[in-house]
């Protein structure tokens, strides 16, 4: 769904405008091609940096243009639902810095856009650019570690029901997971080189205050990549300790079948014995069945003793 909202902190009230003026916000979710064409025009912007954040392979970066205009792009965190299951994914956010106004772009609609939308960042003005960015990109990396922490309690959920029932479903479930981590792994960490190179970047950081969030912003985006890390590798060893509990429970099961098997074909041989076309032992005898049928299950618990005693049971 596409949306374009022009913006301005007016006090402590978020105020949404039908024009342009300086110390503005503009927020565009999934823009058409006019969109960006009439905000490039008007602000004065290369439509590159807007259409940049459209493209969901996009990497993160930070672009500074020769008339001053950033481009800053990092990549979200975005859950989704297939059905009752949920997975992870990122989509690249650009934010746009220009000389008076500050512009947001977006594929959709997501939860840390949506916390400014809502007034539920503190100190937040759409003027004080620098700040409004680094409170972004704080967002982002609180928003990490939440999903990180959601991502680490379905995995158990879903390892309590591995224990009970090895279906295909919950292997599944944990494969998706441990793809959306690897997904915020790479992600986090190609935001990592963009905070490193906005420390770097004087034009960003023009408050002492601003140096002090951004370095805030770097701890808590490294928080989230050990994080990311620590919960991969349990995931991964748990996958496989259960895929190794799979293999093994297989294997017992052949086992017990190929025991059932030798066993039930002790009758099937002796039977065979005595309907040959030949003489044999008892064929004259009375009570020849019954101790045919005594030989047989004499000679069945004897192998399957012998079997349980070596564990095939």
């Amino acid at each position: 769904m596409a949306m374009m909202e022009i913006l301005k902190s007016v006090g402590e009230t978020l105020v949404t405008l039908d024009h342009y003026e300086d110390g503005i916000w503009v927020n565009l979710i999934n823009p058409t091609e006019e969109e960006v064409l009439r905000v490039s025009s008007t602000l004065k912007l290369d439509p590159d940096y807007v259409r940049a954040a459209l493209d969901e392979e996009e990497r993160s970066r930070i672009e500074i243009d020769e008339d001053g205009s950033t481009l800053i792009l990092v990549d979200i965190p975005i859950a989704e639902y297939d059905g009752s299951s949920p997975f992870y994914t990122t989509i690249p956010l650009g934010i746009i810095i220009t000389d008076k106004n500050i512009i947001t772009v977006c594929l959709r609609e997501n939860p840390i856009i949506k916390d400014f939308l809502d007034n539920r960042v503190k100190t937040f003005y759409t003027y004080k650019k620098t700040r409004f960015i680094l409170q972004i990109l704080y967002r982002n990396a609180a928003k990490y570690l939440q999903y990180l922490k959601r991502i680490d309690k379905e995995s158990s959920l879903i390892e309590a029901k591995l224990h009970k029932s090895t279906k295909n479903k919950e292997l599944i479930q944990l494969l998706e997971l441990e793809k959306s981590l690897v997904y915020f792994s790479t992600s986090l960490k190609s935001n990592e080189i963009v905070l490193e190179k906005m420390l770097r970047t004087e034009s960003i950081k023009n408050y002492p205050e601003d140096t002090e969030l951004l370095e805030d912003v770097i701890i808590e985006n490294k928080q989230a990549i050990e994080m990311a890390k620590i919960y991969s590798d349990i995931l991964t060893g748990t996958m496989d300790a259960f895929a190794s509990v799979i293999s093994n429970n297989l294997n017992i099961l052949m086992k017990f079948l190929a025991s059932v098997t030798i066993v039930m074909a002790i009758p099937t041989m002796i039977a065979s014995f005595f309907g040959m076309n030949v003489n044999v032992p008892l064929h004259d005898n009375p009570h020849a069945f019954a101790i045919i049928v005594v030989i047989v299950i004499g000679a069945c618990v004897v192998a399957a003793l012998a079997m349980a005693k070596k564990k095939m049971f």
